[in-house]
Parts: C-alpha cells; structure tokens; sequence
C-alpha cells in the first residue's frame, strides 16, 4: 500500500513539473518571439485574450466537449487539429499528439494555433474569442508588461 502512496505522490510531482501557468507578461513575451503578434492580422491582445478566456494560461487546461476534447494553453480541438487516440474521425491538421500540447513548451501549442489561424475561419474557430475578446478593448491582457 505504502509503495502505491509513494509512486502516485511521484507521479503528482512529475507531472507538476510539467505544468506551467504562464504569468501574462511572460507569455506575451513568448507570443513576440513567436511572431504570433499580428499573425494573420490578429494582434498580441487577441492572442493573449484567446489564451486568457480558453485556459486561464494554464499548458495543462483539457475540456471535454463530448465527442472530442481541447487540449492546452489555446484549447486546440481533439476533433480537427490533434490527434488523442480517443476522438472518433480525428482529422489532425497539425500532425501532433493532443498530450503534447499539455506540457510546459509551448512552441508547439503556438504552431499548431498558427495552423487553426490559417483555416478559413481564423481566429473565429475559437469560441472564446468571438464571445470575450471580438471588437472589444483588449488592453489589459497586454498592459504592464
């Protein structure tokens, strides 16, 4: 039993090692290098609002949306962009595993996002986008960095 104990609180700590909650500032930083910021014409606020509203900047964040699942800092969708092993039909436009989206690089998160941009609905792919971020002063999401 002790051994079952120790092996769990291992993998807790092995997994937290993996986790990143990104603080705004940092992450904002990241999306400049990437060249996210005013990728297909949408700035670093729409990226960073994008992330804000899917995950909470949270690499770990998974939703189950029923037949498929979101995955990562940007909720990359199970159904069209990755690949999880569990979604039925899965196309995986960006030939990636969903469990890599889920560590503390996100570069790939950020190419795979850049993939979804391309699509032709965009940014718009992302519900949390049009409902939070669309037409709306999204200066606080790059303020103070």
């Amino acid at each position: 039993m002790k051994v079952f104990i120790c092996l769990g609180f291992l993998l807790c700590l092995y997994l937290s090692a993996e986790a990143k909650v990104y603080n705004k500032c940092d992450l904002l930083r990241i999306v400049h290098e990437t060249g996210m910021a005013g990728y297909r014409g949408h700035s670093a606020a729409n990226w960073m609002c994008l992330a804000y509203h899917e995950s909470r900047y949270n690499t770990t964040a998974v939703n189950n949306n029923g037949p498929s699942r979101d995955y990562g800092i940007f909720q990359i969708n199970s159904k069209w962009w990755c690949q999880d092993g569990k979604t039925a039909g899965a196309v995986d436009a960006c030939h990636i595993s969903c469990q890599s989206l889920l560590d503390d690089n996100i570069y790939d998160d950020i190419e795979c996002a850049k993939r979804v941009a391309r699509n032709p609905k965009g940014i718009s792919a992302w519900e949390a986008w049009k409902n939070h971020c669309k037409g709306k002063n999204l200066n606080k999401f790059i303020s103070g960095c």
